[in-house]
């Protein structure tokens, strides 16, 4: 008994019955208009005439102009908020955005159509049959009642007969309540069907999770490079400094490398503070303020005084995007010759030959194997995607005894 009333008249019945009689509103102005196209064929009985005749033929007239209308693009998004508030089903189910394709918007027509033309039936019996239930089941209290056309239409214009008004109304109610309630079950069966997702919504909905997942990825490049490579630079320039202030014999080492750790600091919150500003703002504008190779001697010298930077041909005419994927693809070079090269020298040569630029990276392999972070680290692999981004390659490995990581990165690619 409680499965049946909640049924009948649970929340999630009580939002469908809702969402019918919203349909039946909408479908007034398309009644309208079929009441005063079907009104000259009236027979003079205008065009707000209480023949039922009349009525469903001004309703038969509506229903075309509905579904005309409802090829619309925006008719879906309107159905969908509708359907997604008071229907009950399961949100993700829904289509996004406007109905494109010939496909999509029939079936959003046929959909706003079932809507409107069911919650216009069901408005009419919502409005019509609780007061006529309630004089059926007032019969028995009321002698005019009786002998008005509701008792002499249920034949109950007799004192005893008249109390069979009262179950007869209490079935008429529960009758409209199990009507709307197995509409409303019908068209929440219907709406994933006609207003779900198209083949081209779903292509559409596939790109956006690859932008969505490649701005992701962008965003998590740039904060790994460049708070990894903080991290780096000042760890090793502090344990320096520290070993050189115990020994006490070079004063000036250590005011060096406070300066190169303030300089590195005080860089990498610059881009932490943008990269934060895009993960605030959810937007991606596609002008990430990072660092280009004309502030690359600021990265050399605060990886410490034992790497060797050459440079062949000028860097200033680079485009903007090969400058910064250059500058980061050194940066993470950088932060792993100073983790394992140890004391060793390191060795950065950045070369312009025609129309590509070369980026070459040496350091000694350290006497026993660095410790390796359990996922294995993402500085090769996010320095191999900002290269494949360009069109260009990098490869990184043991060549003679030494770590060598090699990048070409096309001029071109950042056009």
């Amino acid at each position: 008994m409680t499965r049946l009333w909640g049924a009948l008249f649970g929340q999630r019945a009580r939002r469908r019955w809702l969402h019918l009689i919203l349909g039946g509103a909408l479908f007034m102005p398309y009644w309208l208009v079929g009441s005063v196209v079907v009104g000259p064929f009236g027979g003079g009985n205008g065009t707000f005439s209480g023949s039922l005749g009349f009525q469903l033929a001004a309703y038969a007239v509506g229903l075309p102009i509905a579904a005309v209308t409802a090829l619309f693009p925006l008719a879906r998004p309107m159905s969908v908020a509708a359907a997604r508030a008071l229907c009950g089903v399961a949100p993700d189910r829904f289509a996004d955005g406007p109905a494109r394709g010939r496909g999509a918007k029939t079936r959003t027509s046929g959909w706003f159509v079932l809507h409107v033309g069911a919650g216009a039936l069901l408005s009419g019996a919502t409005l019509a049959l609780p007061p006529f239930a309630l004089a059926v089941m007032a019969l028995p209290f009321s002698a005019e009642l009786r002998g008005s056309e509701v008792g002499r239409f249920w034949h109950l214009d007799q004192a005893w007969l008249a109390w069979a008004g009262v179950p007869l109304g209490l079935l008429l109610l529960l009758a409209l309540a199990g009507t709307a309630a197995a509409t409303g079950a019908l068209l929440a069966r219907q709406a994933p069907r006609l207003l779900g997702p198209s083949p081209v919504d779903r292509l559409a909905a596939a790109e956006r999770r690859a932008a969505e997942l490649a701005v992701r990825n962008r965003l998590a490049r740039e904060l790994h490079d460049s708070v990894g490579h903080a991290l780096s630079a000042v760890t090793l320039q502090a344990g320096a400094a520290r070993r050189v202030l115990d020994s006490g014999t070079d004063p000036g080492f250590v005011r060096e490398a406070l300066t190169a750790i303030e300089e590195t600091t005080r860089r990498t919150v610059g881009e932490l503070d943008a990269v934060l500003g895009l993960l605030r703002s959810g937007e991606d504008d596609g002008e990430l303020a990072a660092p280009g190779l004309d502030v690359l001697d600021a990265l050399v010298r605060g990886a410490g005084p034992r790497v060797a930077l050459s440079v062949r041909g000028s860097l200033e005419g680079l485009p903007d995007a090969v400058s910064r994927e250059a500058y980061r693809i050194v940066q993470e070079g950088l932060t792993n010759a100073v983790r394992y090269a140890r004391d060793e020298q390191v060795t950065a040569r950045i070369a312009l030959s025609g129309d590509e630029l070369e980026i070459t990276m040496e350091n000694p392999l350290p006497g026993s194997a660095p410790v390796s972070r359990p996922d294995g680290g993402r500085g090769l692999r996010g320095i191999a995607e900002r290269a494949r981004l360009l069109g260009g390659t990098a490869q990184a490995g043991p060549v003679d005894g030494t770590w060598r990581l090699a990048a070409r990165l096309p001029v071109g690619g950042g056009r």
